[in-house]
């Protein structure tokens, strides 16, 4: 096998990561995912999709989809993440993918599929689950192993796709020689529980979500309305672990928080008072991406050069990776 047919080892640190455009974006998504989007633009090369392919197997509506793209790639923007340091592109846009997903299917054994927890869980339910369900795991390896990707921050719960990539990435090394860069995941340590209105993790799957950017006053009510316990209002409380209090540190500073914790521990207030300092303290966090996502929704068509732009640079790449596949399987 020539020398060329193996990947250099990755002279930068090389990042990737995607969203799917399920709905939109809530303080989960932020805290737990899109905030270090925007810390890790700035170390090496990052590569950041929309995985409009992976929403396929939930969305079966074509214009939904088409509009959850956008707001996608609107949100992401205007909270931080910048075209210049970081390639943002819509997955479907870069078919060299897909291409590739089929060439890791035909050596991804079923029982590593069976093993997934999504698909596992789904069956668990008595739902019923598709072949996309099914292969996912398959398609986000392709997704990760197209660019070279050595780090790719997760949340703990998916850990196991990681090493899903891994091990179908080693296999494919095996049989065809050193064809992928192994990618290695990066646990996101402030990818904590984010609380929803109802004290359950906030999921759009429970509908207990409080979204990055719907209208103020709406959100204050949905805030006014969250669950807490019944205790009078003259008992001290301990704030670690509650749900309101987990909520208002997501946006306090060490001494607003401190100062938050003290109250709860002397008693004498009520839950009103945590729930308004904490659509205070939501509405000026997000106030300057609000009115940038105002601007760009005024110029679709510069939103739309810039996913462009992306799926133009991440193609080029993913189709390096590309041939340096088909060639050591023996396509070309």
């Amino acid at each position: 096998m020539s020398q060329d047919s193996s990947p250099k080892p990755p002279a930068v640190h090389r990042v990737l990561s995607g969203i799917q455009p399920t709905g939109r974006f809530h303080w989960g998504n932020y805290f737990g995912a899109i905030r270090q989007y925007i810390d890790l633009q700035n170390s090496g090369e990052s590569y950041y999709f929309i995985a409009n392919l992976h929403a396929l197997t939930t969305i079966r509506e074509s214009e939904r989809l088409r509009q959850l793209t956008l707001d996608a790639a609107l949100d992401l923007l205007a909270l931080g993440l910048d075209p210049n340091r970081a390639t943002l592109f819509v997955q479907s846009d870069v078919p060299e993918v897909s291409e590739l997903c089929w060439l890791l299917m035909t050596g991804t054994p079923i029982g590593l599929l069976e093993r997934c927890h999504a698909y596992k869980d789904k069956k668990a339910k008595g739902l019923t689950a598709d072949a996309g369900l099914f292969t996912y795991p398959v398609l986000m390896a392709a997704d990760i192993l197209a660019y070279d990707a050595n780090t790719v921050p997760v949340g703990e719960d998916q850990v196991q796709h990681i090493e899903v990539a891994r091990d179908i990435a080693a296999s494919f090394n095996h049989h065809f020689g050193e064809t992928f860069v192994m990618p290695k995941a990066k646990i996101v340590a402030s990818a904590a529980r984010v609380p929803g209105i109802d004290g359950e993790k906030m999921s759009k799957s429970y509908n207990n979500t409080l979204e990055i950017f719907e209208d103020v006053k709406a959100q204050r009510k949905k805030i006014m309305r969250i669950v807490t316990d019944s205790r009078p209002v003259e008992q001290p409380k301990e704030p670690e672990g509650d749900h309101l209090f987990d909520l208002f540190s997501l946006f306090a500073n060490a001494e607003d928080r401190e100062t938050m914790a003290a109250l709860y521990r002397r008693g004498g207030f009520g839950y009103g008072e945590v729930k308004k300092a904490l659509a205070d303290k939501a509405e000026a966090y997000f106030a300057e991406a609000r009115a940038k996502r105002a601007e760009l929704a005024g110029n679709p068509a510069k939103v739309q050069e810039i996913l462009a732009d992306g799926a133009s640079r991440a193609r080029k790449k993913a189709g390096e990776v590309l041939a340096r596949a088909k060639r050591n399987c023996g396509l070309t």
